[in-house]
């Protein structure tokens, strides 16, 4: 990994399970702000990711895809849950909800691979992900926008 000189942001690796889930939990309450540009700062300056058919590098690119990505998205509610974790690398698997611009629901299952630096930072993302449309009546994620509350189910207790 390369030295990357920022503050650390921890928690740092080597990952616990208490740790990894942290990791988890915070990254997941950073998305819900849908703020590009903090959710950018959680990874390295040189940062790869494949995401879908795009495959950003660096926060420049990282912040202008989820600028791109939450204009289209709408009413954004996403939960992610810990999968494994070893060393530096966590695997997670999430679901978020969103509409897009003429009402139409959808919910977004997908499973993300995560590389860490020694301060923190994510220096590798790949991710998988597929939509399915739902009725307004599927819809799970109900909370207000912004971070999921700590009494809102998982994806397990939901059963995604």
């Amino acid at each position: 990994m390369s030295h990357n000189p920022e503050a650390p942001r921890p928690p740092l690796p080597p990952f616990t399970l208490e740790s990894a889930v942290q990791k988890v939990r915070m990254a997941e309450d950073a998305w819900n702000t849908r703020d590009p540009q903090r959710v950018a700062l959680a990874y390295t300056p040189d940062s790869r990711w494949r995401s879908r058919s795009e495959f950003p590098r660096g926060r420049e690119q990282i912040q202008q895809l989820l600028e791109r990505k939450w204009a289209r998205e709408l009413d954004y509610r996403l939960i992610k849950e810990l999968w494994a974790h070893e060393g530096r690398r966590i695997a997670v698997r999430f679901a978020y909800e969103w509409r897009d611009d003429a009402g139409n629901w959808f919910r977004s299952y997908g499973n993300e691979n995560w590389e860490f630096d020694d301060g923190g930072y994510m220096a590798v993302r790949h991710a998988s992900i597929n939509d399915r449309p739902i009725s307004t009546q599927e819809r799970l994620f109900h909370w207000p926008q912004g971070p999921r509350p700590a009494d809102h189910a998982g994806l397990s207790e939901l059963g995604l």
